[in-house]
């Protein structure tokens, strides 16, 4: 009796745990400072399973646009992490989630460059 009763214990933790991370499903919406300081739009499509975060990054800079899917995404709690490669390099996401914000900082994942942070907003 006691083992069943430490093994439903066992069983609420992780069901907690698994509870307890931030829903980021959906859409998130910033605006960062782009090359020459430029305004660029950033809209990223998200969606959870588990601990897993799959979609895509849209960049507007000056009117042009490109949609990048990520890799890697990972949620545990409130912090979010992925990657986005383009063409040429791979940016590196980590995050913060909190009252529908989150707060990221994003930086080149070959270590070059700076860390850029910015808020991503929920939108409906």
């Amino acid at each position: 009796m006691r083992i069943s009763f430490l093994a439903c214990l066992g069983l609420l933790g992780l069901l907690a745990v698994a509870a307890s991370a931030a829903d980021v499903t959906g859409k998130w919406a910033a605006e960062v400072a782009g090359e020459g300081n430029q305004k660029m739009n950033i809209t990223f499509n998200l969606k959870a399973e588990g601990d897993k975060v799959t979609g895509s990054v849209l960049m507007v800079l000056s009117g042009n646009s490109g949609e990048f899917g990520i890799s890697e995404g990972k949620i545990s709690g409130n912090q979010i992490s992925f990657k986005q490669a383009m063409d040429e390099m791979t940016i590196l996401y980590k995050g913060t989630i909190s009252d529908g914000e989150i707060k990221f900082t994003r930086e080149r994942a070959d270590g070059q460059g700076h860390r850029q942070p910015f808020t991503a907003k929920k939108t409906t």
